[in-house]
Parts: C-alpha cells; structure tokens; sequence
C-alpha cells in the first residue's frame, strides 16, 4: 500500500504542477512563464517527487513508464494494475483539485482547454493525428531509455532525477506546441475529463501512443544495452 500511496502522491503532484502552471501561470498577463516555464515545471514535478518517493515505489507516476518498465525487465507484471489504477486515480484527483481552483475565479464561464491533450483542431498548433501519433511515440520511447539507463546499476548513483526531470523538460520543450504533450496516459486522461471541447474523444491516441513508445523503449534498453 506504501507503493500504491506513492505513485497516488507523485502522479497527483505531477499533474497539480505541471498542469497547474499551464493552467494558471503560462499565459498570465505579461508575466506568464510561457512553454519553457511549463516544461520545466513537469521536469520539477518529477525531480522532486523521484527523491521524495521514489525510493519507495520507484517514482513511475505515469502507466507507460510502468507498462515500459515492464518491457525492459524491471517491474513485475503483477504489480501493473495496481499502480496504473493509482496513478489514474491520483491524476483525476488532481484535476479534480485544478478545477475546484478554476471555478473560483472571478467570472469564471468554463475551463477552455485546461492543459488536455489533442491532435487535429485539438492540437495547440494545429499538427495531425499522425504527427501526434509519431511525437508521443519516439517522445515515450526516449524517455522510457533515460529512465532505464539513468537507473541501471552501472550508472552514477543518486542523480537519476535528475535526469530523469530533465528528459521530461525536454521532451515538453518540443512536443508542446504537437499534442500540449502527453507521454502519460493518466495525465490526459485526467485532463480530458474536464476540459470543454472533444479532448476525451481523443484520449485513446494518448494512452496507446506512449505506451508503444515506453514498450519499444524498455525494449531497447533491455536488448541492446544491457548486453554485456
């Protein structure tokens, strides 16, 4: 329960963070922190919550990095469903959170897009359901390759968050603009839920995309670099 309990607590600070900065903070008049700020703050998200309770649960807070996890030969299938479950619901009570905030607002007539996920009209500038297909894709793929790598025994012990936050900054700093960047299913799923617009129609590409993406990389990672 210990486990479950951390994944609920990371995942929920992951999408109160870095949802919430898209939400409150990035447009704000004349000192919003724009797209860098966001993606740094997912990156903070995840740094902070991996030192705080990673040595607990391992500090997934995403069911791809779970399911990739998984893939590479790090993380017994049993346990798959309870921490998906955690994480799904850790991200809803989060939004959840982000959306009691919003509707207090002086004037308040709706969410608008409330940081969710979406291809097509959908999409923040506009890109394809196949661009956004392929981003989240590679995007999860990379990122599922840092975490594997940044944490295998060989490499240098305690700065794992470190990168780890940081790929996610990254990957963010591209992928904004394609699907408002995704690489976690709970996340957009939390998102879609409340947001005004078609976004839950579209949550399916957010769930199977990174999860291929995190599969092939747990994949790489256990066939090609972990061989002696």
């Amino acid at each position: 329960m210990k486990k479950l309990f951390a994944e609920f607590f990371g995942t929920f600070w992951l999408v109160f963070g870095g949802c919430g900065s898209a939400i409150f903070a990035a447009g704000f008049p004349e000192l919003g922190i724009g797209f860098v700020g966001v993606a740094l703050a997912f990156g903070l998200t995840v740094l902070t919550m991996a030192y705080a309770v990673g040595h607990i649960s391992g500090g997934h807070f995403n069911p791809a990095v779970s399911i990739g996890l998984w893939a590479g030969g790090k993380f017994e299938a049993k346990d798959l469903l309870g921490y998906i479950v955690a994480q799904v619901v850790g991200a809803v009570a989060a939004a959840s959170v982000l959306y009691l905030i919003v509707s207090g607002k002086a004037g308040f007539d709706g969410v608008g897009g409330f940081a969710a996920n979406g291809y097509d009209a959908l999409s923040p500038d506009g890109y394809s359901m196949m661009s956004a297909l392929i981003a989240e894709v590679v995007l999860t793929a990379f990122f599922l390759i840092v975490i594997l790598g940044s944490t295998n025994f060989r490499a240098p012990k305690g700065f794992a968050p470190i990168a780890i936050g940081l790929a996610l900054t990254l990957i963010h700093l591209i992928s904004i603009p394609i699907t408002n960047t995704s690489v976690n299913p709970a996340r957009s799923l939390s998102q879609a839920i409340f947001a005004d617009g078609a976004y839950l129609s579209q949550v399916w590409l957010f769930w199977v995309a990174p999860i291929v993406g995190a599969i092939i990389g747990g994949i790489i990672h256990k066939t090609v670099f972990e061989k002696e």
